[in-house]
């Protein structure tokens, strides 16, 4: 290892520019004669709409245009596509309803777009909103998912009956029910996966733009993959060819998978900049982002778990309702279903398992991927109901899981719901935090914590996630309407500095040091000659764009396969410059030498021979040094491992804390372990926030309630412990680099260890279970239940 390649904790180098204010956000560009969109939005969670007058918006001060629905539709505007496509259980394939940009005749959640208003500034564009009449009729509206699947509920769409939109199954029913019959015991319960705002630090944004010169477009966006964006709104919403449209998404302040999606905004700024032959400038609000960012979570699930006598796991079934809001965003139908049942096994050797997940549609903001996506649902079920059988066999926690573990040396594993794990080592996970967690004097702890009138708790979650959404043939073959490959390109300069361009993109994860180290390592120079390059599908290939912690896995792969060629075409150059055999020609630090001898010549060298091409191969190798590779894996990478975390309790007011968490994670190779540590913070954060403080709420006519920072709680640094970190990591033998990915492990393991953690601490009082959040009143509530009335009461 060298000071700066892998394996090393390089400090990253984009923090220079970060930390100073010198960042290039979306809402840091503004073009020459630029305007301002306002978006007015539906105040209504389910209305018809009458009629429009924008007349009075129209002849607002610095108003520009205003255009509605039926603007666009009269240029045959697309509706928003989906990526991903389901059938359900009898073949049929799920319910697709249109996603017009602007609603024309029907507005189908709060914040649905309904018109937008250019002007020179976007007060001036928010103010000529107000004016705009919209003649509303309200409708009744539907919000909870298992509401809208009952027969009398109000009908998001005609053409979805019942509110229907996939009825998908996986696994056997009969063969488990005759297996849950024939158990020794069954452990059953019910839990919801509480809905989430993803709260990005950066709010989405947009600015469109047409040459019309040119014929081209450029959209700069908040987008973890401009690549899909391009693709999405150029062939199935604006139909324009790829060619004549640019996205670039510069730096951008987080996603947590909120921003893969192509939104609305994106569409309607391109569309109008052609229209008003000027460039215009969209970026939401804080509130706006709540009522139309897509949120994530929101399943309601039942699961039986058959056991024998010996606490040995027989059977699973898993039945769950999964809100997917008022429209299909690109990825939401994969959530539930491949990137969830697929997991239902997790580290465990349950030979049998069926799965039923029913979608619904409501009139709610649309839900997708957010940080984890399906792996955090199936891991919170997993071991909410393997911590509850634990205590209903009178069995350790650790015990039961070791009981039913998957051992190091079955890997790869076949599961019973389709994945094949590629490596792992469960029990040497858990057997390291135990240890670090110092399990074996819990109880002690728990003794002092009484003492002080606390009740403390310790909490499991042993957990496998799948990383890099691959293999394109595989997804294919399961509904995905793309390929999930990735591409990487290595230019190498006449003086041997290296530009890396990348179909990933970094909106925090710190590619352009992660990266660099790979190519530093590699070509055996200097990090800080290694510069990288993505988010502009004008100087990228391709590529797909960074979610489901992939950028390492398969970018990253992709740019080392890049790296290979490089290297054999350099070999054969510095063969013809030291008169030697190619295969005598070793590569090592740098330098190309001939084996056996004292000949060499530098990288450096190499590369400037490759473009002053006066003593070169000219008759079998072309001038330049630059070489580009696609990566598509054989199989997803498997991270996994084993989270504790233990929490005190305060009966007067409900407050939990969290006192100490540990967590060992197997993440493969490590490239840079201050970068990994850095992403399992942020991972524990949102974990431990969506099990305590987080939860977006709609009353029943589909008004959301959590709209603001004054609902919807954040976790703080006040919030969280110092975390107790340490890996065992076994390489992922399906990728040359061996890596596995680590960015959502976090928000993975972290939020059934801290509900079994509060569960074990009101255990003694006979609670049983809590639902997330875990708030201070929920708990004080549940404490007073269980308490045994006073006297005087």
């Amino acid at each position: 290892m060298s000071a700066n390649g892998i394996g090393a904790s390089v400090r990253r180098k984009e923090d220079q520019r970060f930390l100073t204010g010198r960042g290039n956000y979306t809402d840091d560009i503004n073009r020459p004669g630029q305007t301002h969109a306002y978006i007015l939005r539906s105040p209504y969670a389910h209305a018809k709409i009458r009629k429009i007058d924008t007349s009075r918006a129209e002849a607002a001060p610095g108003v520009v245009a205003v255009f509605t629905g039926k603007d666009m539709a009269a240029d045959n505007v697309g509706g928003l596509p989906c990526g991903w496509q389901i059938h359900s259980r009898d073949g049929e394939p799920m319910k697709e309803p249109g996603h017009p940009p602007l609603v024309v005749d029907r507005v189908r959640h709060v914040g649905d777009q309904v018109a937008v208003v250019i002007a020179e500034s976007r007060s001036q564009a928010k103010d000529a909103a107000e004016l705009i009449e919209v003649d509303y009729e309200p409708l009744s509206a539907i919000a909870n998912p298992k509401k809208a699947l009952d027969p009398n509920a109000p009908q998001v769409w005609d053409e979805a009956p019942g509110n229907l939109c996939y009825d998908w199954v996986i696994g056997d029913e009969a063969e488990i029910d005759a297996a849950l019959k024939s158990a020794h015991h069954v452990t059953k319960i019910e839990l919801v996966n509480n809905r989430l705002v993803p709260n990005a630090m950066e709010p989405r944004a947009a600015v469109g733009e047409y040459d019309r010169s040119t014929g081209d477009y450029t959209l700069y966006t908040t987008s973890q993959n401009p690549h899909v964006i391009r693709l999405l709104m150029g062939a199935f919403v604006l139909q324009i060819p790829e060619h004549r449209l640019r996205v670039v998404a510069p730096d951008v302040g987080g996603g947590f998978g909120s921003k893969i999606y192509h939104y609305a905004e994106e569409a309607i700024v391109t569309w109008a900049s052609a229209k008003v032959h000027r460039p215009i400038k969209w970026t939401a609000e804080r509130s706006e982002s709540f009522m139309t960012d897509a949120h994530g979570r929101d399943h309601a699930t039942t699961a039986h778990l058959a056991m024998d006598k010996d606490g040995k796991f027989l059977a699973l079934k898993v039945e769950t309702i999964a809100n997917m809001g008022a429209y299909l965003s690109t990825f939401a139908p994969c959530v539930p279903t491949y990137l969830y049942a697929t997991l239902l096994a997790g580290v465990y050797t349950t030979p049998k398992i069926f799965a039923n997940v029913k979608a619904a549609f409501t009139h709610t903001v649309p839900v997708d991927a957010y940080r984890g996506a399906g792996r955090p649902e199936a891991t919170y079920l997993l071991e909410r109901i393997v911590s509850q059988a634990a205590r209903e066999m009178g069995l350790d926690q650790a015990e039961l899981r070791r009981r039913n573990f998957i051992k190091r040396e079955e890997f790869p594993y076949q599961t019973p719901v389709a994945l094949v794990y590629d490596s792992g080592d469960p029990g040497g996970c858990l057997d390291k935090a135990l240890k670090l967690a110092d399990y074996a004097g819990f109880e002690a702890r728990r003794k002092e914590a009484a003492s002080r009138g606390k009740y403390r708790g310790i909490g499991f979650s042993t957990y496998v996630e799948a990383c890099g959404i691959a293999p394109s043939a595989v997804v294919g073959s399961l509904g995905a309407r793309a390929g999930l490959y990735e591409c990487g390109q290595v230019r190498v300069h006449p003086t041997g500095s290296v530009t890396v361009f990348t179909g990933t993109h970094s909106h925090g994860q710190g590619h352009e040091t992660t990266f660099a180290q790979l190519v530093a390592e590699k070509l055996g120079i200097p990090i800080e000659n290694v510069d990288v390059v993505h988010g502009d599908t004008a100087k990228i290939p391709f590529g797909m764009g960074t979610y489901g912690s992939r950028s390492l896995a398969v970018g990253g792969v992709a740019i080392d396969k890049a790296l290979d060629k490089v290297i054999t075409k350099a070999r054969k150059i510095a063969a013809h410059l030291l008169e030697a055999a190619e295969a005598d020609i070793v590569f090592e630090d740098g330098e190309f030498k001939v084996a056996g001898t004292d000949r060499k010549k530098a990288f450096g060298e190499i590369s400037l021979a490759a473009y002053v091409p006066h003593n070169y191969p000219i008759t079998e190798l072309e001038p330049g040094l630059e070489e580009t590779a696609f990566f598509d894996p054989l199989n997803f990478s498997y991270p996994g491992g084993a989270h504790l975390c233990e929490v005190e309790i305060d009966p007067d007011t409900g407050v939990t804390e969290v006192v100490k968490f540990t967590a060992v994670d197997d993440f493969g190779r490590v490239i840079n372990p201050m970068i990994v540590e850095g992403q399992v913070h942020g991972g524990l954060a949102q974990g431990i926030g969506q099990a305590l403080l987080e939860n977006c709420v709609y009353d029943e006519q589909g008004q959301l309630l959590t709209g603001s920072y004054m609902d919807y709680t954040m976790p703080r640094a006040d919030n969280l412990p110092n975390f107790t970190l340490d890996t065992h990591n076994v390489p992922a033998p399906d990728n040359p680099l061996g890596v596995k990915g680590c960015g959502e492990v976090g928000a993975i393991g972290s939020p059934p260890a801290v509900i079994n953690a509060v569960i074990d601490a009101l255990t003694p009082l006979g609670i049983t279970d809590i639902s997330m959040p875990a708030t201070p009143d929920k708990v004080w509530q549940a404490i007073q239940s269980a308490r045994p009335p006073l006297a005087a009461e």
